[in-house]
């Protein structure tokens, strides 16, 4: 049998890779739509943050840094991961702003705390005298090390952490007012009954 006559009677050879992609590319739109981004899971949920203290950031007059203790006081804590070179981070600085103005949080203890990642300290300064400064406290992480402990995919990401310390929600993405109202607090209302039940 020549060569010619073979592949003539296998014409789903020639048809393999084409099949393969489809299959993959299916695969892929699946999975590109199967859920909220902002819903990723974490491995952290529902345990201690990790172990970390940040350094302000320098020239950011008057604002502390913050670590692994401060999340441990018995409020409830919001933590927002955020870069300067980041356009998303820039996006949602009204909203944070709302977030820090929401006098009933505020009644009810909620800190919130800025992670710079791998920001230049001037530029990280221009951007909340620019945008606003909504923390309460801003830790410098120049190299990133806190940010992957806490499992950070990219900026920004926001976690809410119970008075004890323990993760109890993680958003992926920028916040926007909707996805403050209808996610966020929702998530930090819970932290608050969490942290005010007595421990069993």
């Amino acid at each position: 049998m020549s060569a010619g006559e073979e592949k003539s009677q296998r014409p789903w050879l020639r048809l393999a890779p084409l099949g393969v992609f489809l299959l993959l590319a299916g695969l892929f739109v699946a999975r590109l739509f199967s859920g909220d981004p902002s819903k990723l899971p974490s491995a952290l949920i529902g345990r201690p943050a990790p172990a970390f203290t940040l350094p302000a950031v320098e020239g950011l007059a008057g604002v502390s840094g913050f670590g692994d203790a401060d999340l441990r006081q018995g409020h409830v804590s919001v933590i927002n991961v955020f870069a300067s070179w980041c356009a998303p981070c820039r996006a949602e600085a009204p909203t944070l702003l709302t977030l820090a103005h929401d006098e009933t949080l505020k009644a009810a203890g909620v800190k919130l705390y800025g992670l710079s990642y791998k920001d230049d300290a001037a530029n990280a300064v221009r951007f909340l005298t620019q945008e606003g400064n909504p923390f309460d406290a801003v830790g410098a992480d120049s190299l990133g090390r806190t940010a992957i402990d806490f499992g950070v995919y990219g900026v920004p990401e926001t976690f809410v952490v119970r008075g004890d310390g323990v993760v109890a929600y993680k958003f992926v993405g920028p916040l926007s007012p909707y996805a403050l109202e209808k996610t966020l607090i929702p998530e930090i209302e819970k932290a608050l009954k969490a942290s005010a039940a007595p421990p069993s």
